[in-house]
């Protein structure tokens, strides 16, 4: 009975090998079973070393057969014959080459640490100014939009860790075919964008129990809110992450975290935001009428940080300084030269401008409630539309809760407000991005449309305007169906101080509304 019972367990173990994974879990559950195999084998050989070798042993009359009622069942003594041994050690010792490379495979192998995850989120958005409505997926228009920002995307994350425990390197790409940093903002060192889909990409070398080494392409530090669709509680992002926090970056950095603190602390050192290489700007031609270029050799200085006050708690916080491109093009002067013009109007005096941004965020989570915040600073020289400094500032607040219903199963509730203010010198400057009118017609930014109107009737060109207030809030349901699901249904109402909202007529108003609800899988 035993010996049937181990050549079962032999040959059922070896299908199972044939199609495992080279994963920690199933190595250890192989290893289980044939250390309890080579144990069956050991006590099998004592067994039969044990038993006396009769020089001619009658033959035993067949024991009489047991009801399978009875409580003697199945408790008869086993017999193994040496030759029965030897092929069990055989396939035992089959099984531990099989295991020892599954182990080899998974440490050492390829597709050793290598992991893929990600999510594709189709949104279908309507937007009343713009009287638009339609599916976002796949949709790679270069302007970055509130209403069309970092969603309606694919999202790939794949990282290859080398080694094992906390000190192991890693490296990990995100790709975002879509609305990534690549595709929608990424550019060379003339300021063009091209279909890039690389979204960050990051080398991480641990060098010591608390010090980490970074380089690459990589996201800012600014903020509460995340990029991903699937880790966001709101459909569409708040104003400071689309308009006022810094973007991303190439460069390299530390992050440090001392042993048994509750501090953690981010330094990185990279060209400005953006940026894939050092900007370069004509200011003019020599006189073989080869352009004249100036580089900003002034790279950007970023660090964060984040005190853990509890389980719940975490208060953080960021600043940036560096000095930044400014728009740029020609014009021709009273003596028909041919002259370059700084600044979205046209009336900055330099083709760059130091800029500063700060933040503090905090977040609290306990069980099925959060709760965000966030306060953030900026101010760029030269950057506003007039040609003076730019200066804004913004504050989000955010409130989540989840529960279930009957029928519906698990859902949530999303509730975010933000107010980003930007009326120096006619606003502009960080992530606002203004037309040559001074306005952004799409995202409710810069001077009034009747502003700019009465300045031109008096002969002007708006400079004496003030930019806009913009504040928004937004509600969330959610729905989580399964693990890898999720559904979001937003509605959102956008209100400015100035007429800065394009409608389809091609009046301005000052708001806007917009109804989406969003499929997130994951994977």
């Amino acid at each position: 009975m035993k010996k049937k019972l181990i050549c079962v367990l032999v040959a059922g173990c070896l299908p199972g090998l044939a199609s495992a994974d080279a994963t920690s879990d199933q190595i250890k559950a192989l290893q289980a079973q044939l250390n309890a195999l080579q144990k069956e084998v050991k006590q099998l050989r004592a067994e039969v070393a044990a038993k006396p070798q009769a020089a001619a042993a009658p033959v035993a009359a067949a024991p009489a057969p047991v009801d399978v009622s009875s409580p003697d069942w199945g408790k008869a003594p086993a017999t193994i014959s040496n030759d029965d041994l030897t092929a069990l050690k055989q396939q035992v010792a089959n099984q531990q080459l099989k295991v020892d490379s599954l182990n080899d495979a998974a440490t050492t192998g390829p597709i050793a640490g290598l992991s893929v995850t990600g999510y594709i989120d189709p949104t279908y958005l309507y937007n009343r100014s713009a009287s638009s409505s339609s599916f976002l997926f796949g949709n790679h228009e270069s302007s970055y939009n509130y209403f069309n920002s970092s969603f309606g995307d694919l999202y790939l994350d794949i990282k290859k860790t080398f080694g094992v425990g906390p000190m192991a390197p890693s490296a990990e790409v995100t790709l975002m075919p879509n609305r990534g940093n690549g595709i929608t903002l990424l550019q060379n060192e003339h300021g063009t964008i091209s279909d890039n889909i690389l979204n960050t990409a990051v080398v991480t070398v641990p060098l010591t129990a608390t010090t980490t080494f970074v380089a690459g392409l990589m996201p800012s530090f600014g903020g509460y809110e995340v990029q991903q669709s699937n880790q966001m509680l709101t459909l569409t992002h708040g104003l400071l992450y689309d308009f006022s926090d810094p973007g991303s970056y190439v460069g390299v950095g530390l992050n440090y975290s001392p042993d048994g603190s509750s501090w953690a602390w981010k330094f990185m050192l990279a060209n400005e935001q953006y940026r894939t290489y050092g900007s370069v700007v004509q200011t003019g031609t020599n006189a073989l009428g080869d352009p004249i270029t100036q580089s900003n050799k002034i790279p950007t200085f970023t660090a964060r940080f984040d005190y853990t006050k509890s389980s719940a708690l975490d208060i953080g916080g960021s600043f940036n300084i560096g000095r930044q491109t400014l728009a740029s093009g020609t014009t021709t002067d009273a003596n028909g030269n041919t002259v370059p013009v700084y600044g979205v109007g046209g009336a900055a005096p330099s083709a760059f401008g130091t800029f500063f941004f700060g933040e503090l965020d905090a977040s609290y989570t306990l069980a099925d409630i959060q709760y965000n915040a966030e306060v953030d600073y900026g101010q760029q020289q030269n950057a506003a539309f007039n040609g003076g400094q730019a200066q804004w500032y913004g504050l989000s607040f955010l409130a989540h809760r989840k529960f279930n219903i009957a029928g519906l199963g698990r859902m949530g509730v999303t509730a975010r407000y933000d107010v980003l203010a930007d009326t120096k010198n006619g606003g502009g400057g960080g992530g606002i991005a203004l037309n040559s009118n001074g306005m952004d017609p799409y995202d409710g930014f810069g001077i009034g449309a009747s502003c700019l109107a009465n300045s031109k009737a008096n002969g002007g060109l708006g400079f004496e305007c003030k930019g806009a207030v913009h504040q928004d809030v937004a509600l969330d349901l959610l729905f989580y169906p399964t693990q890898q699901i999720t559904v979001k249904v937003e509605y959102r109402h956008d209100w400015a101080t100035q007429d800065t909202f394009l409608r389809s007529d091609g009046s301005y108003g000052k708001s806007n509304d917009i109804i989406a609800t969003q499929f997130i899988y994951a994977f």
